[in-house]
């Protein structure tokens, strides 16, 4: 549509879904998956937790995105490969080899996924002006949440209804589920390739790969030497283990509701999970996030630091108590799931503006999507021997482990040093484009 002025409002929404969407599936539901197919939550915690790779080294490839083809054409190719991905899945579930070709197209969904975060997020840097930068950030992270939901909230039940009405089909099931989201995606891709403006300012830019290459060396090199290397060290340890009891907990939290009490678990069935955990949860998760944001933009994150830590690691006792006690109301379950949430988004305000703090100066997106980075392997690696330890503990001495671990996030947040005034209202319109891109990591 060249030369043909679009409102944002054409476009954002369906943009954004489509990135929400894969990464909640490639994160959180293929852990529902797996533990629907009969994995034990060993297996699941190690195999899921590699899934975040491409995140993770996303800023090693996200400069070439720049000097081939264009952002709008990523976009598209990005959302027709992941449609492609999606059918892969669909395809081979049923099959004898299911695994080894659901990890392949799940890493090829994350890598896609990653890819299209890419040029989304440029796309829309392009295309809008400063004013509608910061009036549609809000829109983004609000359809981006709505995709989680849609993730957790509506694929996860679907599926457990088509499994009721097939005796229990799980392959089966999720075969369904990923054939309509491969049409869903390349139907968006259509969508987009008419819809999508073409921008003047939506060009390769004249730089070649081995300039690429030196410029993401520098990148590179400055981000870890802006600041002495004491505080360097600081931040990198913030960074990787702020959230290492909570990337305990995410991925054992889904397998604690849904299986069987005869396993520890809480025996929620699919549709009780889709509404307490993938719903309810997400609301609290992104209440929490908002709150924490106006905290900040009054008081300044230094003020709110301690507060968001705390907010952050003590409602994991909910998941002591569930584990002790079993309780069979899904009010009270549900109840408990919006607290941890919220708390959780609250306290990852912290984070949130910590890597802006951080990321300040020379190369500030650069360096910004570089702490992103961190911090995703900072949830890979604690991920990956979760499963263990809940196999081995039972949920409940879990539980308990994870919330002595919390004293790892109140040391790493007694070393950091943070202006007193960072956050504070002079400063949200700049922070909140910022943090636009680190409201994907959780989740």
């Amino acid at each position: 549509m060249k030369n043909k002025q679009r409102s944002p409002w054409y476009w954002i929404p369906t943009v954004y879904a489509a990135e929400g969407l894969p990464n909640v599936i490639v994160t959180g539901v293929s852990v529902v998956i797996l533990l629907q197919m009969g994995l034990t939550n060993t297996q699941i915690a190690l195999y899921t937790s590699w899934l975040q790779l491409p995140w993770i080294v996303k800023p090693l490839w996200s400069p070439f995105v720049d000097i081939f083809k264009t952002k709008r054409w990523w976009v598209i190719a990005m959302q027709m490969l992941l449609g492609a991905a999606f059918a892969g899945v669909a395809f081979t579930i049923n099959t004898g080899v299911w695994f080894q070709f659901f990890m392949f197209f799940l890493f090829l969904m994350g890598f896609s996924s990653a890819t299209h975060d890419i040029a989304a997020d440029g796309y829309y840097m392009i295309e809008l002006d400063d004013h509608q930068q910061s009036f549609f950030v809000g829109i983004r992270n609000t359809v981006y949440r709505l995709a989680v939901i849609f993730g957790n909230g509506v694929l996860v039940p679907v599926a457990g209804l088509i499994q009721k009405a097939t005796d229990g089909k799980v392959a089966f099931s999720w075969s369904l589920v990923f054939f309509g989201v491969a049409g869903l995606f390349i139907a968006m891709a259509l969508y987009h390739k008419f819809f999508l403006p073409e921008s003047a300012n939506d060009k390769p830019r004249d730089v070649s790969a081995k300039d690429t290459a030196k410029m993401i060396g520098k990148t590179f090199a400055t981000y870890f030497t802006k600041f002495p290397l004491k505080e360097t060290v600081v931040a990198l340890l913030f960074l990787l283990l702020f959230r290492f009891p909570e990337a305990l907990l995410t991925k054992m939290s889904p397998t604690f509701l849904l299986r069987p009490t005869s396993e520890g678990g809480l025996g929620l069935t699919s549709e009780q999970y889709g509404l307490a955990y993938g719903t309810i949860g997400v609301v609290g998760l992104l209440l929490g996030g908002i709150l924490g944001g106006i905290a900040a933009s009054r008081h300044g994150v230094k003020k709110w630091l301690w507060p968001m830590v705390l907010a952050l690691t003590l409602p994991d006792l909910v998941y002591v108590y569930m584990s002790a006690a079993y309780p069979s109301s899904m009010t009270i379950i549900t109840g408990c799931i919006f607290i941890e949430q919220l708390g959780y988004g609250f306290g990852f305000t912290a984070l949130t503006l910590y890597m802006l703090y951080f990321s300040s100066g020379e190369f500030k997106t650069s360096h910004y999507s570089i702490c992103t980075g961190i911090t995703y392997l900072g949830l890979m690696i604690p991920g990956m021997f979760s499963g263990y330890l809940a196999d081995h503990l039972g949920y409940h001495q879990f539980f308990i482990v994870v919330m002595f671990l919390c004293l790892i996030t109140f040391v790493v947040t007694a070393l950091i040093k943070i202006d007193p005034e960072f956050g504070k209202a002079k400063s949200v319109s700049d922070e909140e484009k910022g943090a636009a891109e680190v409201t994907k990591t959780d989740e």
